[in-house]
Formats: C-alpha cells, structure tokens, sequence
C-alpha cells in the first residue's frame, strides 16, 4: 500500500511487533532465519484497517441492546417484527443487565425506511412491548429514536413542552408526544441515561466493542463522539490494560473542553496503554436518511408532520459553530465535524476560514465527517482549506434507494459522498462505517465505496466510484494519515508496527461486485493474533 499503484512483496518479517523487513522470501531467511515461518498458501495480507470515523464505545453498548436493525443486518422489517424482536430480548441476559444498570428496555437499529410502514413505529406501538417500564428503541443514523409512553412520563414530555434547541419532538394531530423524538430531543433522554453506566457495564462494552473491530480487521477503533463518562471509561480501560487494539476518542465539544486538559489530549499523538484524544468533535446537523440534515434545497419528500420546503435544521447558529472551531484551532487539537448536509458543510467551511484568521497552523488536518451531501462547488474551499473529507459511501448500499426516491431525488442521490471528484481534487479521503449505525464490516465499507451498488442493485453515480487499490488505500495509508500516524501504521513498511488483517481473497484480483463476500480470516496486532475466523 505505499505507492499510487499496486505492489506485491513476497516476504514479511516482524520483531517485537515492528516491521523489521520486507522483501524476497529468500533474502528474508537469510538475514532472519530463525524466525518462524507462516505460510499464507494463497491467502492476502494486507496493513491492518484505521477506522475512518466510528463510535467505538456505542458499537460495543449496543451489542447489548435488541438487534432491531434491517436485512441484511438484522430482522427489522415491520413494526409487528420489531415488536416481536424486542419482546423475544425481554428476558434475554443482556436485557436483565441493561435494565439492571440502567432502568429501561433497549432497542437498536431500526429504520424507517426499510420498514414496510415507511414510518415509525410510534409511542403505542412500544406500549405492547411494556406500559410498566421505559422503553426506547434506536434509529439505525443514531439521530432519532422511539419511547413507549412511560418513557416520555418519566421525560416529562407533554403537549406543553416545547421543541427543544437542536431537536423536534413529533406529535399526533391533537399536539401531543407521538413517541418520536429527533436529535436533541432523543439525546436529552439518551445522554442522560448513558450518565447511568457503571464500571462493570463499560468494561463489557468496550469488551464487546474490541471483538467487534478486531474481527473486521480493524485495529485501530475512533470513537467519534465521546462524552464526558465514556472518556473517563476508556480511560480507566486504557489504566487497567484493557486494550489490545488502539482506540482513539475525539469528546464532543459540547459537552465542555474543560475536561480536555493536557493530560488527556497528548499533542504528539502517542498512546498511552493503547488509548489516545486525538482531538474533538462538533455535530452540525443530522441525518439525510432521518430527513434531520440540514441541507440548502428541499427535501425530496417531506418527513411525516412537514410541509412547504422543508431543508431540515442545523444543530447550532453560525457564531457558535464558530467559535467551537476557533476553540480547537486555539488548542490545536484536530477537530472533526459531522456535517451530513450541504448547509451544514458551508457553515463547517464557513467556521474553518474565520478560525484560521485567528490561529492559523500548519498541518491541522481538519476532518470532515460523512460530506453526504457535499457539492462540487465545495470541493475546492476544502482543497483551500486543506480539510479532510472522511465521507460514508456505504450510503449508496444501506440507503441509496431510499436517497433517489425520498430523501433527495435522482441528481442529489446519485452525488452523495462523491469519492471520485474529491480525490481527483487532490484531497486524501477516508471510508468510514460509522458504526453502530452499520456493523463495523470492513468489506462492506470498500465494496459499497468502488461499486455504489443500491440495495435493489442500481448503480447510483457511477462516475463517483473508485478503484478497489484507492478503496484500500483510504482504509490504510491515508486513514493513517487522516490520524497523523503515517509513520507508524497504514503500509507494509520497515519500521512501521507489524499490523496485519489477513483475507480469504484479494480485493484486487476478484470481480468488484464480489468485494463484499471477502473474509477476514486473522487480524494482527504488532505481531500478536488478536482475531482468528473458526
């Protein structure tokens, strides 16, 4: 992976989990002939994958919540299965756990739009499920969610409780709470709620997180929005030697930057007992498949309860994405911005010139998450700009369908996350899965990125797809980049930690449209097995 085209080697030696040589299999046994020799018989090896963007800490609490995702990830395909599945979790261990620590019943990954309703399920739906005790089912984008009636008691969510800053509480003809809950008004119960987490829970969180990554190939996990407990739980991980992967956390801005003192944030971008900062995260708007994105034209078609042109929200005014840039950029910690619509992009853009004014520095590497909607006029201000696009082709796979006919119409969709203009422009991209809104599947996350195929198998923009080596390359050489650690992960290179994944083909010799078949047989960490497929 260190060049702009494919080469090969034949011959991998590690030490003391570094690269201390690559070459010929017969210059290798002589300078090293006591290694031992592992013979991959026609298998590929390749550097380990770097986590575009993620949320490495919920990926692991949501393994512990009712799978209510749809196929092919799960069984999420009507509200009368989504009712089934969480009344077969009740009962479940996880469920007891979960309800033990944190006093509600958890549902993950549903999705309005693979729902044979086209809809929510509402508060009376989630009522079948329990009327005693607070339930809560999550939107696969992470931007919405579902409560049964005793959970919007307990929020004290009424016909008079108004909107909150940031967020929509939907409501049924009469005003009162429907039971679905937008942005801030999801998270004012779900942050809270996750406030609850004790030790013992966050150790099988980031347990089950580890196993999730490390069998997909990737070792080195971002977790994209850290709040203040989740920080303070890696961070006991990281002390009691939890880790055998790297974790890098960017905590939500803002939730305070008071917490982000030096002691955290390490300028150097070294790891501490495999975990780091790297920097901060800001959220700008939602989510294009929930219609919470802020976009500067009109949906294709509105979402339940909206009408005239309706464009979405922003989750803040300008001066304050301003200013939490101008805070970071003061620090100079790398931020990364969760900007999904176009609207949302602009006021990122818009926010990184006026910080730049005032504290101006080489070599920021400023990210931008998901650009889902980003337009070529934009390109280049992020080329002037030298920000960073970690853009989620997976969209054309999970969603796209849902783009051309809803969410945005036929040009729009067929543009969304535009991999190709946007390395053609000189930029170094990323390919994220963001988890838990999709599985961490690293094979998934290249095939959608080179093949834009939809779900009902249309090709959407085929002039954004990428070849399967550049679709490698943004889950290696430039994620490393992306995480200022080109020096030491991200090729096969002497010097350079001896992180492996191992595949039952090679993404490069096989029909693209098979990409997503590939197996990861074995992940490496600086020259210890930490995954082996069965």
């Amino acid at each position: 992976m260190e060049s702009d085209q494919p080469q090969y080697v034949e011959a991998v030696v590690q030490e003391n989990g570094k690269i201390v040589f690559v070459g010929t299999k017969k210059e290798g046994l002589k300078k090293y002939g006591g290694a031992i020799p592992v013979d991959l018989q026609g298998k590929t090896m390749l550097p380990a994958f770097l986590d575009g963007h993620g949320h490495f800490f919920n990926v692991g609490f949501t393994a512990m919540c009712a799978n209510l995702l749809p196929h092919p990830d799960g069984p999420g395909a009507d509200v009368a299965s989504i009712i089934e599945t969480m009344n077969t979790y009740m009962g479940s261990e996880d469920e007891k756990f979960m309800l033990e620590k944190l006093g509600w019943i958890i549902g993950n990954g549903y999705d309005d739009s693979q729902l044979a309703e086209k809809n929510h399920p509402k508060a009376s739906d989630l009522d079948k499920i329990s009327s005693d005790i607070p339930v809560i089912i999550l939107h696969q984008s992470g931007h919405l969610g579902v409560v049964n009636t005793k959970g919007l008691e307990l929020a004290g969510y009424t016909s008079k409780t108004p909107d909150p800053n940031g967020g929509v509480i939907r409501r049924d003809e009469k005003g009162n709470p429907n039971g679905v809950l937008e942005e801030a008004g999801m998270y004012n119960i779900l942050f809270p709620l996750l406030g609850k987490m004790d030790a013992e829970l966050a150790v099988k969180a980031i347990n089950k997180g580890q196993e999730e990554y490390a069998k997909k190939g990737y070792l080195t996990a971002q977790d994209g929005r850290t709040t203040i407990e989740q920080l303070a739980a890696l961070r006991q991980a990281a002390d009691g030697g939890l880790y055998y992967i790297d974790v890098v956390a960017y905590p939500d801005m803002t939730l305070g930057t008071d917490f982000i003192t030096e002691g955290t944030y390490i300028p150097s971008h070294n790891y501490k007992n495999r975990f780091r900062v790297g920097g901060v995260k800001l959220t700008l708007d939602g989510s294009p498949q929930g219609k919470t994105a802020w976009l500067t034209k009109c949906y294709h078609v509105n979402p339940e309860g909206r009408t005239g042109c309706y464009e979405g929200y922003p989750i803040m005014n300008d001066d304050k994405a301003t200013e939490f840039v101008k805070t970071a950029f003061k620090n100079h910690w790398q931020i990364l911005a969760h900007t999904n619509g176009d609207a949302a992009i602009d006021q990122y853009i818009s926010a990184v010139k006026e910080a730049e004014k005032e504290n101006a520095y080489a070599d920021r590497r400023t990210v931008m998450v998901h650009g889902q909607t980003l337009r070529k006029d934009q390109i280049p201000e992020l080329v002037d700009l030298k920000i960073l696009p970690s853009l989620f082709p997976m969209h054309t796979f999970y969603w796209g369908d849902w783009h051309r006919e809803s969410v945005l119409g036929e040009s729009r969709a067929d543009y969304i996350s535009p991999c190709r203009d946007v390395i053609d422009a000189g930029l170094t991209i990323t390919s994220h899965h963001d988890a838990p809104v999709t599985f961490p599947n690293s094979m998934r996350v290249l095939d959608a990125t080179v093949n834009r195929v939809t779900r009902s198998g249309k090709i959407l923009g085929a002039d954004q797809r990428i070849t399967p080596f550049e679709g490698l390359k943004a889950l290696t050489d430039w994620a490393a980049y992306q995480y200022f650690e080109e020096e030491t992960k991200g090729t096969l290179t002497e010097g350079k930690l001896a992180d492996f994944v191992i595949l039952d083909q090679n993404p490069l010799k096989i029909d693209p449209m098979d990409i997503h078949n590939i197996e990861v047989l074995e992940s490496i960490k600086e020259g210890k097995t930490v995954y082996k497929a069965k």
